[in-house]
């Protein structure tokens, strides 16, 4: 089976680091290779343009793909988006020159037969019905920013992570039109497909990394007459798991917290009694 990757851009490296976290990994490096073999026997990563991974899924190229949301919704292919990713967030803005006097859509309504470039055409054509604005869209493949101050355009609707890019070409967002992240796509029969149960086998592991983000395990011993206080103050996901040492009379006591409670916890439980408290990290939680 096949699972489409972006070829370049802000997605590519990020999404290889996921996959490499769910256990699939690449066997090759050959930055000429579009069809590349990993660790899991029968799975290749196929790298495709990131706008054209949502039709490419459709058209059965590929069982699962990463693609961004925004292109999901741009392409109109008939995917279903999966899961949503921790990367790749962004909004789709209307930015104009940094000289206007406008701050609105109600503002924007007024600049009748202006033109816009944007690689979105059909998210831009959808904000621009919506909000009956009259306007030119001038369709570009990429650096929509640029467009202004070479006189190809008035007005531009891309994509801004930080808006930096925007500022150095003298340009300011006016209105978010959407927002986007990345996304995990597969055609919408992927249940019915001969490749089901690994692909099926693939979601899963993928959920189990993005589940374990932010978790930590925690382990401590606790001597038998501080068991009930310890426990009583630590988190779980369900309840903490006890076994009995074989020594002595005390227990080992294993936890999952936030890694952003972590001090508090581990406080906690050295106040209730704890002592020699391990932490280390979670792969993935598969529920």
């Amino acid at each position: 089976m096949k699972i489409a990757i972006p070829n370049k851009g802000r997605l590519q490296q990020p999404t290889l680091q996921f996959l490499s976290q769910t256990g699939i990994k690449p066997l090759a490096s050959d930055e000429r290779a579009l069809i590349i073999p990993t660790s899991w026997e029968g799975v290749q990563l196929v790298l495709m343009r990131t706008e054209d991974i949502p039709s490419l899924v459709e058209a059965g190229a590929a069982e699962i793909g990463f693609s961004g949301h925004d292109y999901v919704v741009e392409s109109q292919a008939d995917v279903e988006e999966i899961i949503k990713l921790d990367y790749g967030k962004a909004k789709i803005s209307f930015a104009t020159p940094q000289s206007w006097k406008i701050s609105s859509v109600n503002d924007i309504r007024g600049l009748d037969g202006i033109r816009i470039a944007t690689k979105y055409y059909n998210i831009a054509k959808e904000f621009l019905d919506k909000n009956e604005i009259k306007a030119k869209i001038v369709k570009v493949s990429g650096a929509a920013e640029v467009m202004p101050s070479l006189g190809a355009c008035d007005a531009i609707i891309d994509v801004v992570s930080t808006g930096t890019t925007l500022k150095l070409h003298g340009l300011r967002p006016i209105v978010d039109v959407m927002e986007t992240y990345g996304v995990v796509i597969a055609s919408r029969s992927w249940i019915k497909s001969e490749e089901a149960e690994k692909i099926n086998l693939i979601l899963t592991m993928m959920k189990g990394v993005i589940s374990a983000k932010g978790k930590k395990m925690v382990f401590m011993n606790v001597d038998d007459s501080k068991l009930e206080n310890v426990i009583s103050s630590l988190p779980a996901m369900l309840s903490p798991a006890i076994s009995k040492l074989g020594k002595n009379n005390a227990w080992e006591v294993i936890t999952v917290a936030e890694e952003n409670q972590l001090p508090e916890v581990i406080a906690k439980a050295k106040t209730a009694g704890a002592k020699d408290i391990v932490v280390v990290n979670i792969e993935k939680v598969v529920k």
